[in-house]
């Protein structure tokens, strides 16, 4: 890969991720550079069922991927399933440990729809993979949770155990299928695919199996894998993870950040070599955060049972790369939402509705306030303001700063567990019930 090519694969560099622009792009969950961040403009700050919203379309069936943009276009995922009959549904629901309430199918459709930014009509809906007797899945789950990746007319959709396909939005035609990554999650998918050059690196952290790998975004072909080295706890259910990775240059060094079940792992991008790990010390699994980095530091939350934000600097020394904890915070942090960096601060809000911000060097906490009741998806920063999107259809907006400031509170009908997507003018949001266009 020349140099080039890497400069342009690391748009989400530690120390730059705040100056990438977003304009009429959204390439991948949290937008260009992976860690919410975005300079769009002319967004709105208040908003209602009727008032700024430009349309609001019914997208058919069930899916949590967030909404990817590019040449005026609007692409989601989705999943339309047949359940499963009953005896077959109590039969299969005998063959788990999980006690989570599940959903059980006998098929699903797994579909990419293409919508026009401008209007919200219905341009293309491609049925991309088709699976019989897909894994049970969490009741609050969907089986086309990952974000898909676009890039240069083609849409990479992920669907977690049931395949990677490359899409020619142009054509609609499926260009490659890849259904090798058969971890078993039971809880359904969850973890998004990231772009780098030409790979497209993904996690799969089952019960049964923990590796990630690296597919050929051309061909669809494995370019490499690599096995999970940390020692995991006996009990199967505390071995999956749903986090995403981040790619940042450290050390001068370009590396996959990827946190996993009671690990956090530093990769090479290029062949998936192992370069450092570190334990949270049986602190969190099913893990469904992405990372994000600046300062010199990378943020990684550790997920549920004993929630913390580690802070951690890679330092290296004759070719070795050492991490460290600079420090770390247990006090309402998320389980599934991401942090959110702007400037010198660090957001974020609980599963139950609490908002901190905290020093992004120190871990010092600024500010506490309840915003809502349950927050799953991802905070945003788009035209100089803070958008976290409840379970409840609700929007908070602030601004962002080392006192509180809340601006508006806005309700859509729904349940909400996507993360936004922002381009220039328009804010993309979806919920269970339709996808909105606010302007």
């Amino acid at each position: 890969m020349t140099p080039d090519r890497i400069r342009s694969a690391l748009a989400c560099l530690m120390g730059i991720a705040t100056t990438v622009s977003a304009g009429d792009q959204w390439p991948e969950w949290r937008g260009p550079g992976g860690q919410g961040y975005a300079q769009v403009r002319d967004l709105p700050v208040s908003w209602s069922k009727t008032e700024h919203v430009a349309w609001k379309v019914a997208v058919p069936g069930r899916g949590w991927s967030t909404p990817v943009i590019e040449n005026g276009q609007v692409w989601v995922t989705t999943g339309i399933d047949t359940p499963a009959s009953k005896p077959d549904a109590e039969r299969r629901r005998k063959t788990t440990t999980n006690a989570q309430p599940l959903t059980i199918s006998e098929s699903v459709s797994l579909r990419a729809v293409g919508l026009d930014l401008k209007t919200g009509q219905v341009l293309h809906d491609v049925e991309v993979i088709t699976q019989r007797d897909p894994q049970m899945i969490h009741l609050q789950n969907t089986y086309a949770t990952p974000t898909p990746i676009i890039e240069n007319g083609r849409l990479y959709c992920h669907y977690g155990p049931y395949g990677m396909a490359c899409l020619d939005v142009r054509s609609r035609k499926v260009l490659w299928r890849n259904q090798s990554m058969n971890v078993k999650h039971e809880n359904g998918p969850g973890s998004s695919s990231v772009l780098w050059g030409d790979h497209l690196i993904v996690h799969c952290d089952g019960i049964d199996q923990q590796y990630i790998v690296a597919i050929n975004k051309n061909t669809g072909e494995q370019v490499w894998k690599t096995n999970r080295t940390g020692t995991l706890r006996d009990d199967v259910q505390m071995r999956k993870s749903y986090a995403t990775s981040l790619i940042v240059e450290v050390q001068k060094q370009p590396q996959v950040i990827s946190p996993g079940a009671d690990w956090v792992y530093g990769y090479d991008p290029v062949s998936g070599r192992e370069l450092w790990k570190l334990s949270y010390g049986m602190l969190g699994f099913s893990n469904a955060s992405r990372p994000i980095a600046g300062n010199g530091l990378i943020y990684v939350c550790t997920g549920y049972l004993n929630a913390r934000m580690l802070a951690i600097r890679v330092d290296q020394k004759e070719g070795s790369f050492y991490p460290q904890v600079v420090w770390s915070l247990k006090k309402q942090v998320p389980n599934v939402s991401s942090p959110l960096m702007v400037g010198q601060e660090i957001y974020f809000v609980s599963d139950n509705g609490i908002a901190l911000c905290v020093d992004a060097k120190t871990g010092k906490v600024h500010w506490v306030q309840r915003i809502g009741a349950k927050f799953w998806a991802s905070p945003l920063y788009a035209d100089g303001r803070i958008y976290f999107f409840g379970s409840e259809g609700d929007t908070t907006v602030i601004e962002p700063g080392k006192s509180f400031r809340k601006l508006a509170n806005n309700k859509l009908d729904g349940t909400m567990f996507a993360t936004g997507a922002a381009v220039d003018g328009s804010l993309i949001l979806r919920t269970d019930q339709a996808l909105y266009c606010l302007r």
